[in-house]
């Protein structure tokens, strides 16, 4: 500082000199003069070598002298007005759980590479508040707009087609597909006619980082690319290129989808891929795109951000994108992001100390949110918290199979409805949300949120009620026979005692497990909590207890989503039930319940294109039939749970959209001058 000052009295003394030098000249006029107000130096200290010590007074002297001359004698003299500051540049840290091992876009799925994802390259379609919305592409086509046609097609022996069954198959004669009246029918060799699903998409004009136009030719290089690459270890999900019988370019930026006939997909609307730059990677062999550098580690950015660096096993820094084709809207906030890869546990320290904005689900644990929100109540940081669409669930043994059958092995506990709705009154979801989710989910009453658009007003619900539960009981006909507080089988005495299995390990089970056995032992029925290895509880075959339908109740999770999982209750997913064809035979329905009009209004809802009357008649009717029959009890989601620092701005976790970093685009940090 002292440094400094020499400087500015030897550029005082220098303009001093100067402004006496110069003669004024005649008819000049005088103009105002802004002048900082400062420390003066210290007395006796020495401006610059070679310059006599000055005083204070001799300072303030000379700066009144300056300023007076200046302002009267200088009228040409333009205000000395300070130089704003450069602001800061704002730069955003991720603090993630893991390094991806690559960053192109058909290989291994993680969140914290989607994470990355979001980044680099632009959402064509988000997925949000239970629904569907445009972003990279001009809008989602429509049946109802026209950009999607259903036509009729002739089909005939050696066409590819999809199958009554769902199948990817040539069609030959013996094959069952479903005919244009919506028929199921067997192919005998004459040609017969089909629905043919056409949908046309248009890119928005995005610009590849090296600023090369993206084109929908990109678009149909990456379906390609998707449809015939081979990653070692991995599985790359073919399942709509398999159901496409062409993508295309039909334009600069506009695209058309054909479905193979048969396929009627729900969500055709999603049909369009992600562009990958063809003219960086088109000249490659397919199989080679996952270990380039091009496409595995600095790849070229549709995206608000770019590449810059990698690091492994410590970050990858981004920098805006020069060329992203939204910059005139100010976007993207900010001026680079790192994502650091944080394998230590907590993370919270780094939040405290600023050296990480965000610590995304990967790194935050949901057993952790007294802390956090205790924390967040100081204001150390923000939490994003969100009733996500992973439930724990009780699924009951309506019809057990093999050995372990309803009668063999145990009474028929489950098959009356009275008694699944008696244990859905008797349990207390909302405690046992609160206890282990801390009171931040929420109880559902069916498979999907009581906040998705689809659920029916008029749907039943199970609010806690011993007594009500205790005199359903009764009326079924299981009583308290010798007074010890379990209730007994009228037919065989055996009590009302039930094992109830779950898997080792899963933190959160053991106690939804005591809290439910104290729940229902208040209704007389004793729980027995049983944990496996999640490999033999989730393990296949007839044999598995759980897939085998050889339990008694089960506790784990289900996923729901967007679309109501109705399909895991329906009957043809049962296995083992003899009245449905082996080939239609799944495993989900691990109750064993089965109810014709559920299965109807599911696959009504299937069948139905997704937001149509139709598919919202029919996803309501089998919503209703399962909130009223139960055949298993859904408790609550477990939630999607992120922190930040209390700057960052726009950062919103969502139930359906599964990365909370899908809008990097926007995602700000507060500035000290905001």
């Amino acid at each position: 500082m002292k440094q400094l000052w020499r400087i500015c009295l030897v550029c005082l003394l220098f303009v001093v000199g100067t402004a006496c030098a110069k003669p004024l000249e005649e008819g000049e006029v005088t103009r105002e003069v802004v002048v900082l107000e400062t420390a003066p130096p210290e007395v006796g200290t020495r401006a610059v070598e070679g310059v006599p010590v000055v005083s204070r007074d001799l300072f303030l002297r000379a700066t009144e002298m300056v300023v007076t001359r200046i302002a009267e004698e200088t009228p040409e003299a333009v205000a000395v007005t300070p130089a704003p500051p450069e602001p800061e540049p704002k730069e955003l840290v991720v603090c993630q759980a893991a390094e991806p091992d690559s960053l192109f876009l058909y290989s291994t799925r993680m969140l914290d590479k989607e994470n990355i994802h979001h980044a680099i390259y632009e959402n064509l379609v988000t997925q949000r508040d239970y629904g569907y919305q445009a972003q990279g592409i001009e809008k989602l086509p429509s049946l109802e707009d026209g950009d999607a046609v259903l036509q009729t097609v002739t089909v005939q022996a050696g066409d590819t087609v999809l199958s009554a069954d769902d199948e990817v198959i040539t069609l030959a004669e013996g094959v069952e597909v479903v005919n244009a009246a919506g028929e199921r029918v067997t192919f005998d060799g004459t040609p017969l006619e089909m629905q043919q699903l056409v949908v046309d998409f248009t890119l928005k004009p995005m610009v590849w980082s090296d600023s090369t136009p993206v084109s929908a030719a990109d678009s149909v290089f990456s379906f390609e690319v998707n449809r015939t690459v081979e990653v070692p270890f991995t599985t790359v999900d073919t399942f709509r290129t398999a159901r496409t019988a062409g993508y295309e370019a039909t334009g600069d930026l506009s695209l058309r989808w054909t479905g193979l006939p048969g396929w009627l997909d729900q969500t055709y609307f999603l049909n369009v891929w992600t562009p990958l730059p063809e003219h960086q990677l088109g000249k490659y062999d397919v199989d080679l795109l996952p270990e380039l550098p091009e496409g595995a580690r600095r790849p070229l950015s549709s995206g608000p951000f770019v590449v810059v660096v990698w690091e492994p096993g410590q970050h990858i820094s981004l920098a805006p994108n020069p060329h992203y084709y939204r910059l005139e809207e100010g976007l993207p906030k900010v001026d680079g992001i790192e994502f650091k890869f944080v394998y230590a546990n907590p993370v919270y320290s780094q939040l405290l100390s600023g050296a990480c904005d965000i610590a995304p689900q990967s790194k935050v644990d949901a057993g952790a949110l007294p802390f956090i929100t205790e924390a967040e109540a100081d204001g150390m940081w923000q939490k994003q918290v969100q009733p996500g669409t992973i439930f724990e669930h009780l699924a009951f043994g309506v019809d057990s199979f093999g050995s372990y059958g309803d009668g063999n092995g145990r009474p028929d506990w489950f098959q009356d409805v009275r008694v699944r709705q008696a244990l859905a009154l008797c349990t207390d979801r909302q405690s046992l949300m609160e206890q282990t989710m801390y009171g931040q989910s929420e109880v559902w009453n069916a498979y999907a949120s009581p906040d998705h658009p689809l659920r029916p007003a008029d749907a039943a619900a199970w609010p806690y009620d011993v007594a009500a539960a205790n005199a359903l009981l009764d009326e079924v006909g299981y009583l308290d026979s010798d007074g010890d507080g379990v209730r007994e089988d009228p037919a065989t005495g055996t009590p009302f005692a039930i094992d109830l299995i779950t898997s080792l390990g899963a933190e959160l089970r053991p106690q939804i497990a005591s809290l439910l056995a104290g729940n229902w032992l208040d209704c007389g029925v004793q729980v027995n909590e049983v944990g496996l290895p999640g490999s033999e509880l989730f393990a296949d075959g007839p044999e598995a207890p759980l897939f085998g339908r050889q339990f008694d109740v089960a506790l784990f999770a289900w996923v729901s989503g967007t679309e109501p999982p109705c399909q895991n209750w329906t009957s043809n997913n049962i296995f083992g039930l003899d009245t449905i064809p082996f080939s239609q035979r799944g495993n989900l329905n691990v109750t064993g319940w089965s109810n014709e009009a559920f299965d109807a209004a599911c696959q009504q809802a299937q069948q139905a294109f997704w937001g149509s009357p139709e598919y919202v008649a029919a996803h309501q009717e089998a919503w209703r039939i399962f909130a009223e029959e139960l055949p298993s009890l859904p408790l609550f989601p477990r939630v999607k749970l992120a922190v930040a620092r209390p700057e960052v701005l726009n950062f919103d976790v969502d139930a359906t959209q599964n990365s909370e970093l899908w809008n990097l685009f926007e995602i700000d940090l507060e500035s000290a001058e905001d």
